[in-house]
């Protein structure tokens, strides 16, 4: 059994833009460190349709508001470092775009994503102009990278890509063991909390509200959220306009992100908008009701860990906007409780959730994600306080009597109902 500890270290990382072009850069850096020789003649990536849609059109930081996989590989190649994780391009700086832009012009980067796969897969198969190539695999989760080669020889295999084996030799990640367990097995562990905890979460508040307020001063993305400010006005720090203030934070945060600021998000599940809707609701409740700061990070991390047990049964990536869905409902189950220190209104207010916006889909990552932010966001508000009056009588549509069958209603809609949605999505936005 995981501790909370390990979830945050494995759930909750610090990501630089958009994850999904973000693990196509760690991808190709991973597999250029391999070379001794740094000159590329081509690099050639495979990706889950998943990972092609939401790198599209998405800015990358660093780039001068350039978008995109392929300038995520090409900035992978020049200037990512692995180690640093889905912070791959902070070493890269304006001096790269000339050299990242070359490789694009000359034509040695090419992006094929396999219509078939889904979730979490990206392949880079890099070579150098002396002959050496090298190949690095990344499945499952945006950082997982399972195997590496080098001129045909495997160098590394981080994993087996087999649950089974994985299973039997006690190597299950902490999303594939909460798959296995029921909501109130998962917040056990919010027993053994602590002070490190603690400073990790709001950490995390920090940042993602410090790129929200980056969103504000700058003309980043759609700038919806300092519209939604602006039309806010008197009622700004009154409880009528908390759900306004919760969904405009939340917008500016995901203006910047998906405008390509430079700036690092507090991811949750493996997405940064994740982190943004499943941090910055609960955090805002929080400090308007004058909770401490022990009370509103224990909240966060039932916003997180409730975001976690929905996406281990939807998947990683999914036809369903998981920024509002599961992160959504993160929040709401987050702010339930922290208003009322109850596991029952928690999950009253995830099922609210699911009921509301489960038919949401997520046409990839680019600027119009701040409106689903937003909308998780503010609903995430509205589903905690009718959970607080009672929540919904169920049975009733995608609602079941308990928690993990509505929410496994949710994963099967998501992975059978929609399961073509993703490549009727590329062939419209390749129409373009």
């Amino acid at each position: 059994m995981f501790t909370l500890k390990d979830f945050l270290l494995e759930e909750v990382k610090p990501a630089l833009g958009c994850t999904e072009p973000g693990a196509v850069a760690l991808c190709v850096a991973r597999a250029c460190e391999e070379l001794k020789d740094r000159l590329i003649e081509s690099i050639e990536v495979t990706t889950s349709a998943s990972i092609y849609k939401n790198g599209m059109y998405v800015g990358i930081p660093g780039t001068n508001g350039l978008k995109g996989n392929y300038v995520a590989a090409a900035f992978g190649a020049v200037c990512g470092k692995s180690a640093l994780g889905l912070e791959v391009l902070k070493p890269c700086s304006s001096e790269a775009v000339k050299d990242a832009l070359k490789m694009l012009d000359e034509g040695r980067i090419r992006i094929i994503p396999e219509m078939e796969r889904s979730g979490v897969f990206v392949k880079a198969v890099v070579v150098s102009t002396s002959g050496e190539q090298a190949v690095c695999i990344i499945e499952g989760s945006h950082t997982n990278i399972t195997r590496i080669e080098k001129d045909g020889k495997i160098i590394e295999m981080v994993k087996t890509d087999n649950a089974i084996e994985r299973l039997k030799t006690g190597q299950l990640s902490v999303s594939e063991q909460i798959a296995g367990m029921s909501y109130r097995e998962v917040l056990k562990v919010l027993d053994n909390m602590n002070a490190g905890d603690v400073e990790y979460i709001i950490d995390g508040v920090e940042m993602n509200m410090n790129i929200a307020e980056y969103g504000f001063a700058n003309n980043t993305g759609l700038e919806y959220g300092s519209l939604i400010r602006d039309l806010a006005k008197s009622s700004w720090d009154e409880e009528a306009g908390l759900p306004t203030k919760i969904k405009a934070w939340c917008a500016a945060a995901a203006d910047a992100r998906m405008g390509g600021a430079s700036l690092p998000v507090m991811s949750s599940a493996g997405s940064g908008n994740h982190g943004i809707t499943a941090i910055l609701p609960v955090f805002i409740v929080g400090k308007h009701d004058g909770k401490s700061r022990e009370e509103i990070a224990k909240a966060i991390a039932l916003s997180h860990l409730t975001t976690s047990f929905i996406k281990s049964r939807m998947g990683r990536l999914s036809p369903v906007c998981g920024c509002s869905v599961a992160a959504g409902a993160g929040a709401a189950a987050g702010i339930a409780f922290l208003r009322s220190g109850s596991l029952d209104a928690a999950e009253r207010a995830v099922v609210v959730m699911i009921a509301n916006l489960v038919g949401m889909i997520c046409d990839g990552a680019k600027e119009t994600c701040a409106l689903k932010v937003g909308t998780g966001a503010i609903e995430a508000y509205y589903a905690a306080m009718l959970a607080l009056q009672g929540g919904l009588a169920s049975p009733q549509g995608i609602v079941e009597e308990t928690i993990e069958k509505t929410v496994e209603n949710a994963a099967q809609l998501n992975t059978e109902g929609m399961k073509d949605i993703d490549v009727i999505l590329i062939h419209q936005i390749q129409r373009r």
